[in-house]
């Protein structure tokens, strides 16, 4: 029985994905040498926080030190790129449908890799809020986080669902030992169907709604 549900917010709830792609691009255009590296291990990460990607960068693509006031910087400056875009990026598709049905029946969270007080700010300008429980994000990691929400929701982990769109949304999963769905859509390598822990592999929200009513839960 599903009790709880906790959702990632960009490709799951806001097609936004591609904003902070563009935002890496963007950022990392002083080193254009290196800049398609850099923007493709963002994609294949994600669902990692943005300030492990610049930790990582640094020490592994670009091969130089990363002074705090740079990376104070690179944490500024990407938010600056990347905050108006997720809020004006349109809902995944049944994704408003999916929240107006679950209010009242079960709670659910979001766990971000987004900054908590920016996932905060985007939720609350979208209006958002009523809809959640709780909402969650970086400097914590996922799997933290969903033993937190576990706890504050006195459940046990296979009665959480997480829905997520990168692998390392299913690594937490894993590592938490809760139930996962990994939504997939054109812009993101379908990394779910075939792997152990993957309950379900939806296209968008519509197909989360099918799996829930199948569950029971609506």
């Amino acid at each position: 029985m599903i009790k709880v549900l906790i959702l990632d917010f960009d490709g799951v709830v806001l097609e936004s994905v591609e904003v902070k792609t563009e935002a890496f691009r963007k950022l990392f255009s002083f080193s254009p040498e290196h800049v398609d590296e850099i923007v493709s291990f963002h994609i294949r990460n994600g669902g990692m926080s943005r300030f492990d990607k610049f930790r990582h960068i640094y020490k592994n693509i670009l091969k130089k030190p990363l002074s705090d006031d740079e990376f104070e910087r690179l944490v500024f400056e990407f938010s600056g790129l990347v905050k108006q875009g997720v809020i004006d990026s349109r809902s995944v598709a049944g994704a408003d449908t999916l929240l107006s049905a679950l209010l009242g029946k079960i709670p659910v969270y979001i766990v971000s890799a987004t900054p908590e007080d920016e996932i905060n700010g985007i939720v609350k300008e979208k209006n958002l809020g009523i809809y959640f429980e709780g909402v969650y994000g970086s400097p914590a990691k996922k799997a933290d986080l969903i033993r937190t929400i576990i706890g504050l929701e006195n459940t046990i982990p296979e009665d959480v669902l997480f829905v997520g769109d990168a692998i390392n949304d299913l690594n937490a999963a894993i590592e938490t030992e809760v139930r996962f769905v990994g939504r997939i859509s054109s812009s993101v390598p379908d990394e779910f169907s075939g792997r152990d822990g993957v309950d379900a592999v939806v296209s968008d929200m519509h197909g989360l709604l099918d799996f829930l009513a199948e569950e029971g839960v609506l």
